[in-house]
């Protein structure tokens, strides 16, 4: 994960984009306008198939924000995936993929709410949409930079929220992020420091445990009893506070941690809880990332929609 918003105020020679999608009804068009207000060149809506004519035009003074969702004239998931690994690899675009989620059952209030017809079920009940927009923009979902639950928001809450990491005047701020993975699969695109938790006695064979993440209290006190957890933990706190004032000063927006183990499920969260705690209560912008969940938890969705 990482944010250009730094970058935006000092290079000149290369396109800032922030990348807006998500299911219908999540939020997108509230972000679309907050963005705007930062001072945002926003296209809306915009085909993925003039993406390559915007690039290749002289870069903008500000960043673009490009919203897309299932309603893009030549939308598709695969599409979609692939300008988003084109936009990584160039070395013109500093490129951020912004997803705003919601959970299922909200969405289909709102819908309710507004007696708007979804652009994926339009003879159909939302209930029908929202399954398959889901399935549809899973691949999209575990791809993204920055994901934003939308749930229990109001749009003044996901506009507050949007400016926190994407305001433009960031001189004075840094935020931190802090996301789990899996070595299996490699490691997170983005990320500044990796840390390896390997080390540590793995929740995973502890048959009580097996089943659960690295978010229950359960799990990180298995962990907590690992010898070695003490001052590993205490060096690594006390490693990155250290360095956090020191990578403002470096003109940086933002900063990406990632911490892994064999499975991505316990160790590796655990102690990336534990950090965006301890960072948190420290006064740092923190947002949580667990890759590998989320993998699984998209999966579960699929299973339920097909």
């Amino acid at each position: 994960m990482k944010t250009q918003t730094a970058k935006a105020e000092t290079l000149i020679d290369g396109h800032h984009v922030v990348l807006v999608t998500g299911p219908s009804g999540a939020g997108r068009s509230t972000a679309i306008d907050a963005l705007e207000d930062l001072g945002y060149e926003v296209i809306d809506n915009l085909p993925l198939s003039l993406i390559p004519r915007l690039i290749d035009g002289p870069p903008l003074a500000r960043p673009i924000a490009l919203g897309m969702d299932v309603r893009n004239r030549d939308f598709n998931a695969t599409a979609l995936i692939e300008t988003i690994d084109t936009l990584t690899r160039d070395p013109r675009v500093s490129l951020d993929v912004l997803y705003l989620d919601c959970a299922p059952s909200e969405l289909i209030r709102r819908y309710a709410q507004t007696r708007r017809r979804h652009p994926l079920a339009p003879a159909e009940t939302p209930v029908e949409g929202v399954g398959r927009e889901i399935d549809l923009l899973a691949p999209i979902r575990v791809r993204a930079d920055h994901l934003i639950d939308t749930t229990e928001m109001s749009p003044h809450d996901l506009k507050a929220e949007l400016a926190q990491w994407f305001g433009r005047d960031t001189s004075h701020r840094l935020a931190v992020s802090v996301q789990s993975f899996s070595y299996k699969r490699g490691l997170p695109r983005g990320v500044d420091m990796v840390f390896d938790c390997r080390f540590l006695q793995n929740p995973y064979w502890a048959p009580d445990l097996r089943d659960l993440d690295g978010r229950d209290a359960a799990v990180a006190d298995f962990i907590r009893t690992d010898a070695r957890f003490v001052p590993f933990f205490e060096k690594l706190r006390d490693l990155v506070l250290l360095l956090l004032p020191a990578t403002v000063e470096e003109g940086k927006a933002h900063l990406s941690i990632g911490f892994g183990c064999t499975g991505g499920q316990h160790r590796s969260v655990a102690i990336a809880e534990m950090l965006g705690n301890s960072l948190a209560e420290a006064g740092w912008p923190v947002s949580k990332r667990h890759r590998e969940l989320e993998r699984r938890s998209a999966g579960l969705l699929s299973s339920a929609s097909g």
